[in-house]
């Protein structure tokens, strides 16, 4: 059963309108009545409306107020989790070594939750189809953008991933018709991909992002958005590309792993011929 909405609303909370923010902070107090409830006693309830309450699991990324439903009551279901643990002055390692496994535990799950596997589709198939991937992130979305490129290389997929946004530039310009850009930043306000979206816009090239959950400029350039968990209340040294990078890392596996198992004959040819030519080196 679909689960994650709890954690879609508290990941949009700070984004939403009025009227909808209202409702969200009502179902995070009173989650039960959603399950039990109506639009419109919902609207009631919240002091608001049955329309805020359809818009608001529109702007949640959902199929509807069932869909809602759906998903929070799996929430409901599943057992009281940790959440994210701040380190402290002085921490031993032990502790340090409990919290970071906790974390990026929970940022896993968190990002897992929210999937939408529709779309998950669409940017596989869309990267099944490239002729050359070309992927895009500035600092520590670089790390991950170079990671995708060498999954993607040895598969026998073009791939490219530069930090120079003038190469990338270059690359959009000149794409094949058939070439992918795929852009990563977690904020989704990074001024160099939001640029690099738009001139890939103009340039007719198709585009994924892969940002942390909610409205962002980046994602609303895209044509195909993944997300990311980045819950606000989280630990506050998690922003330091700590949690949130291993759940990047984790969807890029999930992207590779669900193109290998669409052609996986070939994968196993590909990575046989890629790691005899890595052990040859090693010789």
């Amino acid at each position: 059963m679909a689960s994650g909405g709890m954690r879609m609303i508290e990941n949009m909370l700070a984004q939403l309108p009025a009227s909808e923010r209202k409702i969200a902070e009502y179902i995070l107090e009173h989650p039960r009545d959603v399950v039990n409830g109506t639009v419109s006693e919902l609207g009631s309830r919240a002091g608001t409306s049955g329309a805020a309450v359809i818009r608001l699991c529109k702007s949640l990324g959902l199929q509807g107020y069932q869909d809602l439903k759906v998903r929070i009551a799996a929430d409901l279901a599943k057992p009281a989790e940790p959440g994210y643990r701040d380190i402290e002055p002085g921490e031993s390692f032990e502790a340090i070594v409990q919290k970071t496994t906790s974390n990026s535990i929970q940022s896993l799950r968190d990002s897992a939750e929210i999937i939408n596997y529709e779309t998950l589709r669409q940017a596989v198939d869309a990267m099944l189809r490239a002729d050359n991937v070309h992927f895009f992130g500035i600092g520590a979305s670089h790390i991950i953008a170079m990671d995708a490129q060498q999954k993607l290389l040895r598969i026998n997929k073009g791939a490219t991933a530069f930090t120079d946004a003038h190469l990338v530039a270059s690359l959009i310009v000149n794409a094949k018709p058939d070439d992918l850009f795929f852009c990563i930043s977690n904020s989704g306000e990074t001024p160099e991909v939001i640029k690099a979206l738009s001139l890939a816009r103009e340039s007719g090239v198709k585009t994924i992002s892969l940002t942390r959950y909610g409205q962002s400029s980046v994602a609303a350039l895209a044509d195909i958005r993944l997300y990311t968990s980045s819950y606000s209340t989280e630990a506050p040294f998690r922003s330091a590309a700590t949690s949130s990078r291993l759940a990047q890392l984790f969807m890029i596996d999930i992207l590779f792993l669900s193109m290998a198992t669409a052609q996986y004959e070939k994968t196993v040819g590909y990575i046989d011929k890629t790691r005899e030519a890595i052990q040859f080196l090693k010789r």
